[in-house]
């Protein structure tokens, strides 16, 4: 971790923090602004402490907060690594001597892929605690609301029951005491299938944790590779070099020998504990649900260590960045099952899996609609709520004024396909956890209709109040396309499905209508993407009438027949922000604050 330190601040990509900051919301407070930041650094803060003074070892974070610093753990462009894998998928027949001997040089670097089993101790075994105690690391509170602190960059790693095969994964983890961890693994994750084989055998399961180290370790722990695939041996690929690791002292799991800090311990497969709330990645937070618990039995650590955290909340955040690299480099992986697939992108303000925008080669009728099948059906592209698919000739991914302009002047509710299907067990909007609607948008074909007979935001307001006072606001965008887009500001006393049905006279002046809290700015488009892909299931919350959409983005609550209960948003505290803008650490940015709603 020193090495990346190191080479942050050589960089000009490290910001050191010599002042007390408290690992009880500060800490993860100023981290979460610093990223939103265009010149976003790494937080290095040399003296973490608690509200009784208690001082604890350094505390890094924000590690993969920018592209160059991305490019810097690993060691070259994302692109590269995607190319490198595309040639290997596709590999082309050497014809001259030296064409041969590189290709053999080549084949034998791919030993590299497998890690290394050492029978010495590692650095991250140099000390150890007398007893476990969980309470001496500076382990984070991020939320007000959350159920206490949470380690949030572990490297989980467990065992399969049956064979030496491990699974490193990327979990956060509650402190439920001094020596027990909550285990967040999500139903469809490997180590939950782990789990169950245990549970079946009647015996406990070995778990470890490890923190910090290489950040290329966490990188690989939450990259979408397939079953029974050890993620390091993608660390292995992109280094050239394997992953090297030991034993653990008290359990059979083998960790990294560079970790800063290794939990370990065993998981009773016969014992659940509450877990949560948590504010997660989607930016809301998450119901308290039953997770297994691990028992701790042991903590090493290397000398002088360093603790390594992230902070989850709304975008933009280090996941954007990470994100970014997971997009690129499993591309060419992506292909495979859908080889017309020319390019796709993941805005990070639609929170990766709610949102996913698909360029391809539309070579026959309905052929979209086939690739949006082959989407959901791979992996944790499952897990995608909602998939718009442009042909060849598309403005750019990135380009999102553009093809959003693109994509309305060839929509028309004739181009959506509503299904449904597994979702992220962390997405709220469903009716049921883990399952649910899903959107399908296929702009490859023009099936739009004429444009509205547009009038003003004021003329529309005036109008739509004439038959429902509790319409509040409206904001009107991309009216130089088909299909203009109407969010309207709603104070919810009834369906919106009812609403729609009220404002039937004035069909003429618009064409898609989305309603939404009256919470939500609506001069802030990029917020209301983030709102709006997180607050809709497809199933339940768009409606269609002629050449009219209308989406219910929303909070649901029973009147909608939604029994889970709507999550709150994460904000952060205006009083932790205000002592922190006192210490010195943070400059007051009213700006920033409220491009990415920081207090909601």
């Amino acid at each position: 971790m020193q090495k990346y330190i190191d080479l942050l601040d050589k960089n000009g990509l490290l910001k050191i923090i010599d002042k007390p900051c408290d690992i009880d919301l500060e800490i993860a407070h100023l981290s979460y602004i610093e990223v939103k930041k265009n010149n976003s650094k790494a937080l290095l803060f040399r003296n973490p402490t608690d509200k009784n003074g208690k001082k604890f070892d350094p505390v890094l974070t924000n590690t993969f907060g920018s592209f160059k610093a991305l490019n810097l753990i690993l060691k070259k462009d994302s692109n590269e690594i995607a190319n490198e894998i595309e040639k290997l998928l596709k590999p082309t027949k050497p014809s001259t001597f030296k064409e041969k001997i590189d290709f053999f040089t080549y084949l034998l670097s791919l030993r590299s892929v497998f890690p290394k089993r050492l029978k010495t101790k590692g650095a991250s075994q140099e000390c150890e605690f007398k007893e476990p105690n969980l309470y001496d690391l500076p382990i984070l509170k991020t939320w007000e609301e959350d159920g206490g602190a949470f380690v949030t960059m572990g490297q989980v790693y467990t065992k399969d029951l049956n064979s030496n095969t491990q699974n490193l994964g990327m979990y956060r983890l509650q402190v439920h005491s001094k020596n027990e961890l909550g285990m967040h693994w999500q139903i469809h994750k490997d180590a939950a299938h782990f789990f169950h084989k245990y549970k079946k055998a009647g015996i406990k399961m070995p778990v470890s944790v490890a923190i910090g180290g290489d950040p290329l370790y966490i990188w690989c722990g939450q990259a979408p590779l397939p079953k029974n695939i050890f993620e390091l041996m993608l660390y292995g690929f992109i280094r050239k070099t394997p992953a090297k690791l030991v034993k653990s002292l008290t359990n059979d799991i083998f960790i990294p020998h560079d970790a800063d800090y290794v939990i370990e311990g065993f998981v009773d497969t016969n014992r659940l504990k509450d877990e949560g709330k948590f504010g997660d990645h989607t930016g809301f937070y998450t119901p308290v649900e039953p997770f297994p618990v691990m028992e701790v039995t042991k903590i090493t650590h290397k000398k002088n260590p360093i603790f390594h955290a992230t902070v989850v909340g709304k975008p933009p955040l280090e996941d954007k960045f990470m994100g970014y690299a997971t997009e690129r480099i499993f591309l060419p992986l992506l292909k495979t099952t859908a080889p017309e697939l020319i390019d796709y992108k993941m805005p990070e303000n639609g929170v990766f899996h709610n949102l996913i925008l698909a360029k391809f080669n539309a070579l026959y009728p309905a052929h979209a609609t086939q690739l949006m099948h082959a989407f959901w059906g791979v992996g944790q592209m499952s897990f995608v709520k909602h998939a718009v698919f442009v042909p060849s000739n598309a403005p750019r991914l990135d380009d999102y004024e553009n093809l959003t302009k693109y994509i309305l002047n060839r929509f028309s509710p004739q181009s959506m396909l509503i299904t449904s299907g597994v979702c992220d067990q962390l997405d709220h909007a469903s009716p049921n956890a883990c399952f649910g609607g899903k959107l399908g948008i296929d702009a490859s074909i023009d099936n739009s209709s004429s444009a509205p007979n547009l009038i003003s935001d004021d003329e529309l307001l005036h109008k739509f109040k004439s038959v429902n006072k509790n319409i509040l606001e409206l904001k009107q965008y991309f009216l130089d396309t088909k299909n203009p887009i109407c969010f309207v500001k709603f104070d919810k006393d009834r369906l919106i499905k009812q609403v729609f049905d009220e404002l039937k006279p004035f069909d003429e002046h618009f064409k898609i209508l989305i309603f939404v809290d009256v919470s939500s700015r609506l001069e802030n488009l990029y917020m209301l993407v983030w709102r709006i892909t997180n607050n809709i299931d497809a199933k339940r919350d768009i409606f269609v009438r002629n050449e009219l959409v209308c989406i219910d983005a929303t909070s649901k609550f029973e009147l909608d027949g939604y029994t889970r209960g709507w999550p709150k948003e994460t904000n952060c505290s205006r009083e932790v922000i205000e002592n922190l803008i006192k210490k010195g650490v943070l400059e007051r940015d009213e700006e920033l604050f409220e491009k990415f709603e920081i207090f909601g």
